[in-house]
């Protein structure tokens, strides 16, 4: 994401484009994290079996936060499926609706910021919120499951660095981009109001996604289970156990040099 941003800092016209490539890598990386989870937790088998007694916590933000009356659900394999389709299609449609927004901006019918009614950007905008919210409901009501199981391997840190992604690249640049189009970004010449609020939005994304890179590398980077070491006896049952080994090939050589 930073390198899209740096892209379209230096070559304004491309912004459309650059913002397509860094949607499809938003869009993987929320469905990745998802299977993240189920991969940590020993795979869908050992998942399922491990929070068969479990109940699914379905009051959880963005969505339903404050939908304190939801039941909870069983854990099975059908209700596994529903929340991998809930980041999958997040990672199908947002990569789609961005092409279709770029296709409709080449021809002048998509302009960023529009917001009247029988303008096509309205719609998109609207349909990605709402795909978008969806995909981060489901990674919420999953991380909630595995949060206790798997601290040990720092899943609080990598889901909050995965959350500080996620708002830097879709909140913080809607609150930019309506401060652009409303006019408190003013016109700098030779960028008027929306160009310098994307232009400042790319500047603060390069420095945000470089730091964001750096703690990331800090939290991914672990040590897994070694393999244990030897103990005294069994090294020196090993080393005897390759002597002999040594010592017969040497007599069997010897055999056939006399033979």
């Amino acid at each position: 994401m930073a390198i899209t941003s740096c892209v379209g800092m230096w070559i304004p016209r491309s912004t459309m484009f650059t913002d397509f490539t860094a949607s499809v890598f938003l869009a993987v990386l929320i469905h990745k994290f998802q299977l993240m989870l189920i991969s940590e937790s020993g795979g869908k088998k050992e998942f399922l079996k491990k929070y068969a007694d479990a109940k699914l916590q379905l009051h959880t933000g963005p969505l339903c936060c404050c939908c304190v009356c939801f039941p909870r659900k069983n854990i099975h394999s059908r209700t596994l499926f529903m929340l991998k389709l809930g980041t999958f299609q997040f990672a199908l449609l947002r990569p789609v609706l961005m092409f279709l927004a770029v296709v409709l901006w080449t021809n002048g019918t998509y302009t960023l910021g529009n917001s009247r009614a029988d303008s096509a950007t309205i719609y998109i905008n609207v349909f990605v919120g709402v795909i978008t919210i969806t995909a981060l409901w489901a990674v919420g009501i999953l991380f909630n499951l595995v949060r206790p199981s798997l601290a040990d391997k720092n899943i609080t840190s990598k889901f909050a660095c995965y959350e500080f992604i996620v708002i830097l690249s879709q909140l913080q640049t809607s609150i930019i981009n309506i401060l652009g189009t409303t006019g408190v970004i003013s016109c700098v010449p030779p960028l008027p109001g929306p160009s310098r609020a994307s232009y400042m939005n790319q500047q603060l994304l390069i420095m945000e996604m470089f730091l964001t890179t750096v703690l990331a590398r800090m939290i991914y980077r672990r040590r897994y289970e070694e393999t244990p070491a030897l103990s005294e006896d069994e090294e020196t049952k090993d080393n005897l156990q390759n002597s002999t080994l040594c010592l017969n090939g040497k007599a069997i050589d010897e055999g056939l040099q006399k033979v």
